[in-house]
C-alpha cells in the first residue's frame, strides 16, 4: 500500500476524533492514509477501504444467484459526528451528491451544542403466524395464550445457542384483526412471537421459529396456518437521537441564527401536517441512514420498509424527525425502527463491510442504531436548514456540477474548474459543460479531458 500513501499502523493520530479539518481538500490517497493512521487499519483493511479487493467475483457468486460481476458505489466518510460524547467516523456508500457533505456539515453544527444524544431499545423483533379456520376468535385467542410457555419453549428449541446468550423468544401476543373486504368474512387471527435477536438482525432465526411453532398453533386452535414470517415493522426496536443547537450557531447565508431556526421549524411544521411534504422530509432522513446501512452490510430495504410503516402508525404518514425552538436552542428529535446486525448476512462475508466497521468502531447493534439515528437527524438538519433559508439547489448544484463536468468529459483538475464555471453561469447542464469545453483551445481541451 506504499504507493497509496499508507503509513505504518503504529503511527497513529491521537487523540481519537472525527474532527478532521480540511479532510475534503486532501487527495484521495492522503485521506486514506489519515484514516488508516487514525483507525489503526491493517494494510489489507486499507486496501479494502480504498476499493481494492473489496468484493471479489468469487465471493459475490456465493452471496447471490446468477452473479455476473460486482457493482460499486462511492464510499465517503461522514465526519464531525459525536454521539453520547463519543466521536465516530461514519462510512457512507451513496451515489447522490451532497449527502456525505451534508452530514459532515450538520454534525459540525450539532457539536456546538454538545453533539447528539441517543438511545436504542433492545433487539426485540416480531415473528408473525397467520391462523385461519380457527372457529371462535375469542376462544382461539384464549387457547393460544394458555399455551404460552409451551409455544415459547418450542420456539427456543430451534435456536438454543441464542437462548444461552440471553436472547430467543420472550413472549407471545395474539391479535384479532377485522376481516378485509371480500367474500371471506373471517377475522384475521395472528400470533406474534416476540424475539430478542441480540446482535443479529434476526430475519432467518425469526422465520425459523415462526415456521417451527406453526404445527403446534394448528393443534391448539384446530385451524390452518398460512404465513409464518418476521415483520419488518420492528416498533419494539426503536432508536432515538436528539440534538440541541444554540440558535446563534445557525447564522449563515448572511442571515441571523434566529431566522434560520425559524425556517427549520416551519419546515418541520409543514412535514407534520402534510404527507406529501413528510415523504420528502423522510427521504432526506433516509439518505443518511441508507448510506450507512449499505456501507455496513445492513438490510437497507428492511430498514426503509420499517421506517415508512412506523411513520404511518397513527393513520397518517408523518415525519420521523421534528424541530422546535426551546429557549435559545433549536432542538431536533428523531425516532425510527432500526433492525440491524453486527453478525450474520453479508457482514462477515463482504471484505469491504468489515473494513468499514473497523472505521466506525461501533461494537454492538444498539451502538450502531444510535449512530445511524444521529446520522439521519444530521442529514435532515442539513436539508431543512437549506430549505428554510436559501433553498436546496444552491449547495446541491455545486456538488452536482462535478458529476456534470465528468459526464461532459472533464478530467483531473478541470473537473473542479469546469464545475465552478457551470455554477457561476447558473446553468448546470451537460450541454453547457460541453459548450464550455468546445470553446477551449486544442491544447486546453486535451488537458481538460485527459487526452493530451
Amino acid at each position: 500500500m506504499a504507493e497509496r500513501g499508507v503509513v505504518p499502523v503504529d503511527q497513529v493520530i491521537t487523540p481519537w476524533t472525527s474532527r478532521l479539518s480540511g479532510f475534503h481538500k486532501l487527495p484521495v490517497a492522503e485521506r486514506i492514509a489519515q484514516v488508516v493512521r487514525l483507525c489503526r487499519l491493517t494494510p489489507e483493511e486499507a486496501s479494502r477501504l480504498g476499493g481494492e479487493d473489496a468484493l471479489s467475483l468469487e465471493i459475490a457468486n456465493q452471496m447471490i444467484e446468477n452473479a455476473v460481476g460486482t457493482f460499486q458505489l462511492p464510499l465517503g466518510l461522514g465526519l464531525n459526528m459525536q454521539v453520547n460524547g463519543r466521536d465516530y467516523i461514519v462510512p457512507m456508500a451513496v451515489e447522490e451528491p451532497s449527502v456525505v457533505a451534508a452530514v459532515t456539515f450538520a454534525a459540525k453544527i450539532a457539536r456546538e451544542g454538545g453533539g447528539f444524544t441517543a438511545e436504542a431499545d433492545d433487539a426485540l423483533m416480531i415473528g408473525q403466524v397467520q391462523v385461519t379456520k380457527y372457529g371462535d376468535p375469542t376462544e382461539a385467542t384464549q387457547k393460544l395464550l394458555a399455551h404460552r410457555d409451551e409455544l415459547l419453549a418450542l420456539a427456543n428449541s430451534f435456536h438454543p445457542t441464542m437462548v444461552k446468550r440471553g436472547g430467543g423468544a420472550k413472549d407471545i401476543e395474539v391479535r384479532v384483526l377485522p376481516a378485509p373486504e371480500g367474500p371471506q368474512s373471517e377475522p384475521l387471527l395472528v400470533l406474534h412471537l416476540i424475539i430478542d435477536t441480540q446482535e443479529a438482525m434476526g430475519a432467518n432465526l425469526i422465520n425459523t421459529m415462526a415456521e417451527g411453532v406453526a404445527p403446534m398453533v394448528e393443534q391448539i386452535t384446530g385451524g390452518r396456518v398460512y404465513l409464518r414470517i418476521l415483520s419488518n415493522l420492528c416498533d419494539r426496536r426503536l432508536a432515538r437521537a436528539t440534538c440541541r443547537i444554540p440558535v446563534t450557531a445557525l447564522a449563515d447565508f448572511d442571515l441571523p441564527g434566529d431566522q434560520i431556526a425559524e425556517g427549520i421549524v416551519q419546515a418541520s411544521r409543514f412535514a407534520s401536517a402534510d404527507p406529501y411534504r413528510a415523504a420528502t422530509h423522510n427521504k432526506g432522513v433516509m439518505n443518511g441512514v441508507d448510506a450507512v446501512a449499505i456501507a455496513l452490510g445492513q438490510d437497507w430495504r428492511a430498514i426503509e420498509a420499517g421506517a415508512h410503516a412506523f411513520a404511518s402508525r397513527d393513520g397518517q404518514y408523518r415525519p420521523l424527525s421534528t424541530w422546535k425552538i426551546e429557549g435559545e436552542e433549536l432542538v431536533g428529535r428523531i425516532e425510527l425502527p432500526l433492525a440491524l446486525g453486527t453478525v450474520g448476512g453479508p457482514i462477515k462475508v463482504h471484505p469491504g463491510v468489515q473494513a468499514n466497521l473497523q472505521v466506525l468502531k461501533a461494537t454492538t447493534t444498539r451502538e450502531l442504531a444510535m449512530v445511524m439515528a444521529a446520522v439521519g437527524l444530521a442529514q435532515n438538519l442539513a436539508a431543512v436548514r437549506a430549505l428554510g433559508s436559501i433553498g436546496i439547489q444552491k449547495g446541491h448544484m455545486a456538488l452536482h456540477a462535478r458529476c456534470v463536468a465528468v459526464t461532459a468529459g472533464a478530467r483531473g483538475p478541470w473537473v473542479e474548474k469546469l464545475a465552478n464555471l457551470l455554477v457561476k453561469a447558473g446553468h448546470v447542464k451537460v450541454d453547457k459543460a460541453r459548450e464550455i469545453l468546445s470553446s477551449l483551445s486544442q491544447e486546453e481541451l486535451a488537458a481538460a479531458t485527459g487526452t493530451g
